[in-house]
């Protein structure tokens, strides 16, 4: 890891003062914004210190509850759900919330004052893989309310990623990493557990242009459309008519764990819509349209295979979508083929 330096000063550049150096851009500007994304760091802080001691507490494995997903849920998952909720209902910051975990949308107490910033996140990605220390997530995006006055409502959740102000996401792994976004382009911040600060480590991050991997569950490649199956084969270098060379595959099951990879290294991430889920596994709200915004302002692109993730206004919380994201070139080629082969 490596950190950045003010050269003048020679000091260690924390979040905190990263977020308030880009607050003054904007005379107008009143701190609350930026005390928000500093709360968001906070929580990932108290999640990162379960992750890595959860064998130690006994908060792996299942909580024996089925979320609206219909999955089940892990106690790590719990624990970040409500991490992520009480440390931001009584800030005065929020209108509203909505979680992956939670089947309506999270009121804020009035009592404690309603703000004008709307927050949904996926607490937890990649939870399954808590068992097998593999790495995990969180993602986040942050809007603007719509609504005028009081509670904020679903309608103030429900907004095309056009309009977020923020997203970003936090990887727990070999060492915890917060990246995020204001649209000013994409800085990344490595935790150092020793200070318990997290440090920019990854200024202006932009994707490669030139891309290693391809990053998809292939054990599902019969339930594939054929443009699908014919873009990884052209991945793979397997197209006789345009031949290339070959991206090597990874996937670890863990969104943001392959998602970071390829966004550092180059290459692309995709969930397709399979014959068994013809509208997808990955969730519009929580998911694609946060890492969308991260992967436009670093230089890449984020479709559904037929439309830029950004364009696409949800209907409901927990609307699932396909989702190809990654370097620009690669993914405008995936809609190629399924618009040649898939009539689409």
């Amino acid at each position: 890891m490596y950190v950045v330096r003010d050269q003048m000063h020679d000091q260690i550049i924390t979040i905190e003062r990263h977020i308030v150096e880009q607050e003054r851009r904007y005379p107008q500007a009143t701190g609350v914004f930026s005390n928000l994304l500093y709360d968001i760091a906070l929580a990932a802080k108290i999640i990162a210190y379960e992750t890595t001691r959860a064998g130690l507490v006994e908060i792996l494995g299942l909580a024996g509850r089925i979320n609206v997903q219909g999955e089940q849920q892990m106690k790590l998952d719990l624990f970040a759900n409500e991490t992520m909720i009480r440390m931001n209902s009584y800030t005065g910051r929020l209108a509203v919330m909505a979680s992956e975990e939670e089947e309506d949308i999270i009121p804020v107490p009035e009592e404690y004052g309603i703000g004008k910033y709307v927050l949904v996140f996926d607490p937890l990605d990649g939870s399954s893989n808590v068992d097998v220390n593999v790495s995990i997530g969180t993602i986040f995006g942050v809007y603007r309310r719509k609504s005028k006055q009081g509670p904020g409502t679903l309608e103030d959740c429900l907004q095309m990623g056009r309009d977020l102000v923020a997203a970003g996401y936090i990887i727990y792994g070999s060492s915890t990493m917060m990246v995020y976004s204001t649209g000013q382009g994409v800085h990344g911040f490595t935790l150092d557990p020793g200070v318990g600060e997290f440090l920019l480590s990854h200024p202006d991050i932009r994707m490669p242009e030139r891309s290693k991997y391809y990053s998809v569950n292939q054990g599902y490649e019969q339930y594939w459309s054929e443009g699908v199956r014919r873009f990884t084969w052209w991945l793979q270098g397997m197209d006789r008519e345009d031949p290339r060379k070959p991206l090597s595959g990874r996937y670890s099951g863990s969104l943001v764990a392959d998602f970071h990879r390829n966004l550092l290294e180059g290459g692309i991430y995709y969930y397709p819509a399979e014959a068994t889920k013809p509208e997808g596994k990955l969730r519009l709200v929580y998911e694609a349209i946060p890492l969308a915004f991260i992967v436009e302002q670093a230089g890449g692109y984020a479709s559904d295979g037929q439309r830029n993730i950004l364009d696409i206004q949800p209907k409901s919380l927990h609307q699932r979508i396909p989702l190809f994201i990654g370097n620009l070139e690669l993914v405008k080629k995936a809609e190629e083929f399924i618009s040649e082969y898939d009539g689409q």
